[in-house]
């Protein structure tokens, strides 16, 4: 009885490795742009420029003349959420077709879409809870969680298909997850220390009752633990021969804090002037992305090796081959 072989067709639109890493790292750059633009919601006092959702008004879904400046630009962040849609819509079509499929890929892509629509039902709870600073936070820690997902996959298209190794010894990998975990807790700290402040995004919004002054020490002595574990991490890397790669991560990490621990202090002994505040938000994503890098600098896959080639018989050399 003769075998049928058949042959594997190419996927009709295959996506190439540079565009689907191109679209991840959009998707990283397009949730971090969100999160300045939030801000500056909040910082001009416009949280309530559209005060109901979906719709702006209870008649429109769009601004109107009425609602002011503080409409546009509540109004024109929304419209944001659509361009986050659309880019982390076509990353996942792009997962699907991928020519080389990375195991994971598709479901990070799919995180990120579904991220960004429960962003939005958070959005509205928030203007709906009259911009609660409980629901703003969690609002911002979302965000965080979504930078984390679309890096996850801006990585892993990067990367080959083989398994994970880990490229340092084991106290050091415990040092790098104790600073994610000291990075982690400064930006909820923080969330904490602006929920606390006088920008509420609106002047009747109200705020969570901490005392700003006590909630903001306690939001730098976390600081100055992180910076301290970041140099102590660096300085390890370096003496135990770490990969350059993990080195370079974690300096660029201790001079991403420092600065952003200039202007933290800077905006604290200067009453919190908008547009330090808002690139201490700025600063808040690029620590918590300069940190996954250090996480994934740590370790890295290894391609797969192919599969030996089995020696053809003579029997199967004669026999012809159908499609």
């Amino acid at each position: 009885m003769r075998r049928i072989r058949f042959v594997k067709r190419p996927a009709r639109f295959p996506v190439s490795t540079t565009l689907l890493r191109r679209l991840a790292l959009a998707n990283i750059v397009a949730n971090a742009a969100i999160v300045v633009t939030g801000g500056a919601v909040r910082l001009t006092a416009s949280g309530l420029g559209c005060p109901t959702w979906p719709r702006c008004t209870d008649e429109s879904y769009t601004t109107t003349a009425e609602m002011g400046i503080h409409g546009v630009i509540e109004f024109g962040n929304r419209l944001l959420t659509f361009v986050l849609v659309l880019i982390a819509g076509a990353t996942l079509l792009a997962a699907l077709a991928h020519r080389r499929r990375r195991p994971g890929a598709v479901g990070l892509a799919l995180a990120v879409v579904l991220g960004i629509v429960a962003q939005a039902v958070i959005g509205g709870i928030t203007v709906r809870t009259q911009l609660h600073p409980s629901i703003v936070g969690i609002h911002f820690v979302v965000s965080m969680l979504l930078l984390l997902v679309a890096y996850a996959l801006w990585r892993r298209v990067r990367e080959p298909a083989g398994p994970k190794v880990t490229l340092v010894p084991p106290a050091l990998r415990a040092l790098t997850w104790t600073t994610v975990v000291a990075s982690a807790a400064v930006i909820v700290v923080g969330v904490a220390v602006t929920g606390s402040g006088p920008h509420a995004g609106d002047a009747d919004a109200i705020r969570n009752g901490l005392d700003p002054q006590t909630i903001s020490q306690v939001h730098a002595d976390l600081v100055f633990l992180l910076v301290g574990l970041t140099v102590g991490l660096w300085l390890a890397l370096r003496a135990l021969g770490a990969p350059a790669a993990a080195v370079r991560a974690a300096r660029t990490l201790l001079l991403v804090e420092l600065a952003q621990g200039v202007i933290g202090f800077v905006q604290y002994f200067t009453n919190l002037p908008v547009l330090l505040v808002g690139a201490h938000m700025l600063g808040s994503c690029l620590v918590w992305l300069a940190t996954l890098s250090v996480l994934w600098s740590i370790r890295e896959r290894r391609p797969v090796d192919p599969p030996a080639a089995r020696p053809v018989t003579p029997a199967e050399e004669a026999e012809p081959a159908h499609v």
